[in-house]
């Protein structure tokens, strides 16, 4: 690829946690085909592409409307470039505001604003449907936190285990979900377990990006967001905590802030470049 590709871990200050992403700073005159075809050959769950302020988001497989992990990937390969401050980006759901600051450690932080996040139900037949292909029953399920399908720029369903062994057990029909995911226009299966008040553990299936398991989803994250705010799950403002890739063993940390005075959920998460 002749295109400045960059390689960044986001949600992890190490190369081997995280959700790896490609960053293309200057996408200007790279058509739809050529975004595809980079982001296949890369062959992460996303590519940013980056032109002026406008960002675009590709997987393997097709154009996704928005990526959190890749949006904080950007910012931080941004600050590294330009220096920390904020920039809005201009994503195809809306304007994405992200702040890039050092911590004490020197690293460089990146906390994206979503767009006004929300939950809808989730009808009784697309349940059914997407359990029997988890292989999930409702035993399976968490009856304290009801499935829904949050909204924060892309929709991912919210799917609450009743046990940490159950999400750890995941193996699930590839092929059934993404045609699931598809007619409903989901891009990840935001899977959880809350393990203390504020603090979860999450898995998110991925087909319809090509991906059987994105290892870090900050949409999904902002989408968990509003679904305990608008259940009022969490008493607010909140800060919750969610540990995903444990099971992928690639280890990634998202930390989500939530007010009740604002529809839009913030995402917060470190990255790393791959040499």
């Amino acid at each position: 690829m002749s295109e400045a590709v960059q390689r960044y871990v986001a949600f992890s200050d190490h190369p081997d946690g995280g959700n790896p992403a490609g960053v293309v700073l200057d996408a200007a005159g790279l058509s739809d085909d050529r975004m595809l075809a980079i982001a296949a050959d890369l062959g992460y769950s996303e590519t940013a592409f980056l032109c002026g302020t406008d960002i675009r988001y590709f997987s393997p497989l097709a154009e996704v409307p928005f990526c959190g992990h890749a949006t904080i990937a950007t910012a931080v390969a941004l600050a590294e470039r330009d220096g920390p401050g904020e920039v809005v980006l201009a994503t195809a759901g809306g304007p994405v505001p992200v702040k890039t600051r050092r911590d004490p450690d020197g690293r460089i932080l990146a906390t994206l604003t979503s767009v006004p996040a929300r939950i809808s139900p989730i009808g009784p037949a697309d349940l059914e449907e997407l359990l029997a292909s988890l292989g999930w029953g409702t035993a399976d399920l968490d009856p304290a936190l009801p499935p829904r399908i949050g909204y924060a720029g892309a929709w991912h369903p919210v799917i609450a285990a009743a046990t940490r062994r159950r999400l750890a057990a995941l193996d699930y029909d590839f092929d059934r979900l993404a045609t699931l995911m598809a007619a409903r226009e989901w891009t990840t299966i935001q899977l959880v377990w809350r393990e203390a008040g504020s603090l979860f553990h999450s898995r998110n299936p991925f087909p319809p990006g090509g991906v059987v398991e994105d290892p870090a989803t900050g949409a999904a994250a902002a989408a968990l967001g509003a679904y305990l705010r608008d259940l009022q799950l969490v008493p607010l403002p909140a800060t919750v905590t969610i540990h995903q890739g444990e099971d992928l063993r690639r280890p990634g940390h998202l930390v989500v802030d939530i007010r009740a005075d604002r529809a839009e959920i913030e995402v917060t998460g470190t990255a790393v470049a791959i040499t």
